[in-house]
């Protein structure tokens, strides 16, 4: 598609997705109620991505304050409802709710692997966190679309961050010497597993265990927004052994963002995220002016809007900061360079073993 035909199809999505959550047989609670208090009908007067200016910045404290009942549009109330959380460390969790968008997401990121490299009908690991969050089904889900069975081993980021935040290191070491030992039993054991999913220092705590290619791992896709330049290049030259390597960067929110495919002879290992348009957008701004964006190589924060008629979220501020960067031909819509957490002044995000 052309740059005219990508701005097009976002802005006839955009509006499609609006109609369906401010519409009184299809929409939400909160955007019903919502739609009152602005005097103002979205229906009618978001006609491009670009409208969706006039609703300001998204609230985090809408998702953790409202009752999560309110955010369930009226056409999936007979519907089987997933609710997953971010955040919680250190107080109560933004919610979102969910019923086919994990399994569009991971459909979709399926049909971008390789299937040389993560050969369909073999099963999959997946380390890193579960229980209230979209990761664990999500990869479960990518495992079963290729015909395979995912094996996961469970991390709890909300414990990691308290125990670095209490500088207590050594309880954290044992705690990811425990998650690594439950990694290499079921390795050891199912040697069916040659897809892994999991995070840049995961990775690394299992590499200086095992060799992953020995152990018959034949790719990897990694996420995290301590995914930096040196430690992909790193994962390729010496973790993996010559096993694939797929960098991604998704959340709770947005879904899951691809990265160009890697070519040999490449030497910029500077990894670049492309949002799943029209599903969400991904801009960087400026972060005492998020209207504004920045110019292409310049560093902003990182400002998320959801389209799907599940949940919509328009201009929301991530924790997350990253260099805009132009389109290019397997992904011809904007992209996210070098993400990393968001800092300012003197404050950053805690972000522990991702």
């Amino acid at each position: 598609m052309h740059d005219t035909q990508i701005a097009e199809k976002l802005d006839a999505w955009t509006r499609e997705v609006v109609a369906w959550h401010f519409n009184e047989a299809t929409g939400s609670r909160f955007w019903l109620d919502f739609r009152k208090k602005i005097g103002w009908n979205p229906e009618t007067e978001i006609k491009t991505f670009g409208d969706l200016s006039k609703f300001g910045e998204f609230q985090d404290s809408w998702l953790r304050k409202s009752d999560v009942h309110d955010w369930i549009p009226k056409a999936y109330v007979s519907k089987p409802i997933y609710v997953f959380e971010t955040g919680g460390s250190t107080g109560v969790p933004k919610t979102r709710i969910n019923v086919e968008d994990f399994r569009i997401d991971y459909k979709e990121f399926s049909d971008y692997l390789c299937d040389e490299d993560f050969p369909r009908g073999r099963d999959w690991l997946f380390i890193g966190p579960t229980g209230p969050r979209r990761l664990r089904l999500a990869v479960e889900y990518l495992a079963q679309a290729r015909g395979g069975i995912c094996f996961c081993v469970d991390m709890d980021p909300r414990w990691v961050i308290k125990l670095i935040k209490r500088d207590q290191l050594d309880v954290l070491e044992d705690y990811k010497a425990h998650v690594i030992d439950q990694s290499l039993t079921l390795l050891r054991k199912h040697h069916s597993i040659e897809c892994l999913f999991t995070t840049p220092k995961l990775l690394e705590a299992l590499c200086q265990k095992v060799s992953l290619k020995k152990q018959g791992i034949s790719g990897v896709v990694c996420g995290g927004t301590h995914m930096t330049s040196q430690f992909h290049r790193f994962a390729r030259e010496e973790l993996l052994e010559g096993a694939a390597f797929v960098p991604t960067y998704g959340n709770t929110m947005m879904g899951l963002a691809k990265s160009e495919s890697w070519t040999e002879g490449k030497t910029d290992y500077s990894i670049i995220y492309y949002p799943p348009l029209p599903r969400a957008v991904l801009e960087v701004v400026n972060p005492d002016k998020p209207s504004e964006t920045v110019e292409y190589g310049k560093r902003g924060r990182v400002k998320l809007t959801t389209l799907t008629k599940e949940f919509f979220l328009p201009n929301m501020l991530e924790r997350d900061e990253g260099t805009r960067h132009p389109p290019c031909e397997q992904f011809p819509w904007d992209g996210v360079k070098d993400v990393s957490p968001f800092q300012q002044g003197e404050s950053a995000v805690v972000e522990g073993v991702y």
